[in-house]
């Protein structure tokens, strides 16, 4: 069914005037609000069904919740962020960010520039909402008005996009670094308008390091360079934060130095998982568990991705790689998570290679050998792990690159580990 034939249906169904409904449904569309979704929003505005008045709500910021079509917020300014993207075919550049009330911090996108700033304090009108990544985001487009406010809003949170790494996490926009330049490589992919080259690699300030895209590259980004980057966003990538320089980003040379912090941040398993996933990060915990999957595996050789019984779930029935892996259960007293370690420091702690592990898995006619010997020297032991940890719906994973026995005896790692969890 086509925009005119559902905006027929609601307006013969709420004996209102087609036209009207058909410029709000086009209206809500816009903001990528479902089409179910935006019909039943118009029923509230028209009477024909929810508490939904036809006028917008005036609401505090952490009143605003999806049930609402529209709103009416006065706010401020917190961020500015100003990218291109692609909906419904056509380009469109858009700006977004974070406005604020003494209540609460919302999202914002608006599709168009209406001229404001960071610091700005606005009364919004007819401000669409969405949900966006599971919370409510504002929506201003054709139908939104926007005023500056008679008198400034006081909120207590930082205006302006400056953040340290540390600070950033996935759906910041409009942010901006100071940073050391310490990996770059150059790339060609295949991109929405075929094949593009982009520049990524590693950014570090003194507080941690994340992973970086350059979209538009740009001669300033070089090994070594210490740069202030202004209107940056912020996505996941393999469960953690990436830094994306759009062709609006702008890169500046520093005047001060970037002091480097070497050495991840340090956090208890329960802080580090509430950050929703981290690029580096170190964590010490008992091994309380190896699990299914560790030990002597088979890899698909075409992705790489552990088979079972000869099968890829990409690819099908394919003969298998031998490789060494380990996924051990790891608890500090307050969370838990999965470490992965690959296959140098699966056979560091085995004692032997690929071939080693094959060879005893021979010679007992299991493959159980190998993850019962790397059980019976890890398990109950206490170590530091340092690598990448990604969070999702299925439990935090940290991939392993550091992996050290702490000066700790098993018993004394054990107690301590019972002691946190019973107090």
């Amino acid at each position: 069914m086509d925009i005119d034939s559902h905006a027929e249906e609601l307006a013969s169904a709420l004996g209102v005037d087609k036209t009207e409904v058909k410029t709000d449904l086009q209206n809500l569309l816009q903001y990528s609000v479902p089409i179910d979704e935006a019909k039943q929003s118009i029923r509230r505005k028209h009477g024909g069904g929810g508490s939904q008045s036809s006028t917008p709500e005036t609401v505090s910021i952490e009143d605003v919740t999806t049930d609402h079509g529209s709103v009416n917020v006065t706010v401020r300014v917190l961020t500015v962020g100003t990218r291109t993207i692609q909906y419904q075919g056509e380009e469109n550049t858009i700006r977004e960010g974070k406005l604020a009330d003494e209540t609460g911090v919302i999202s914002y996108t608006s599709w168009q520039d209406f001229g404001f700033e960071p610091g700005d304090s606005l009364t919004i009108g007819n401000a669409g909402v969405r949900e966006w990544d599971g919370h409510p985001e504002l929506n201003l487009g054709a139908n939104t008005t926007v005023a500056f406010a008679e008198d400034s809003v006081s909120v207590p949170y930082d205006v302006g996009g400056d953040a340290t790494l540390f600070e950033l996490e996935p759906g910041d926009r409009g942010r901006t670094v100071e940073v050391r330049i310490i990996e770059v490589e150059e790339r060609t992919i295949n991109g929405r308008n075929g094949e593009t080259e982009i520049l990524s690699g590693v950014l570090a300030d003194e507080t941690t390091r994340l992973p970086f895209t350059d979209w538009q590259p740009r001669s300033e980004i070089s090994e070594g360079a210490e740069v202030r980057i202004e209107d940056v966003y912020v996505r996941e990538f393999r469960g953690a934060p990436s830094i994306n320089l759009s062709e609006f980003s702008t890169v500046s040379p520093l005047e001060r130095s970037i002091d480097i912090n070497d050495e991840p941040p340090e956090l208890s398993i329960a802080e580090a998982v509430g950050a929703g996933g981290m690029y580096d990060v170190a964590v010490t915990g008992t091994i309380l568990e190896i699990r299914d999957g560790s030990g002597l595996i088979e890899r698909c050789p075409d992705c790489g991705r552990v088979i079972q019984n000869g099968q890829c779930r990409s690819h099908g029935a394919v003969d298998g790689e031998d490789d060494l892996r380990i996924k051990a259960i790891v608890d500090d007293g307050t969370q838990a998570l999965t470490a992965i370690l690959g296959t140098e420091l699966t056979a560091e702690i085995y004692g032997g290679g690929v071939e080693a592990a094959k060879d005893a898995a021979r010679e007992a006619m299991d493959k159980g050998v190998v993850t019962d010997e790397i059980a019976e020297t890890l398990v109950g032991r206490a170590y530091r792990l340092r690598g990448r940890l990604s969070v999702d719906e299925y439990g935090a994973n940290l991939s392993v690159d550091e992996f050290d026995p702490i000066d700790e005896s098993p018993a004394d790692a054990a107690r301590a580990v019972l002691t946190e969890v019973r107090s």
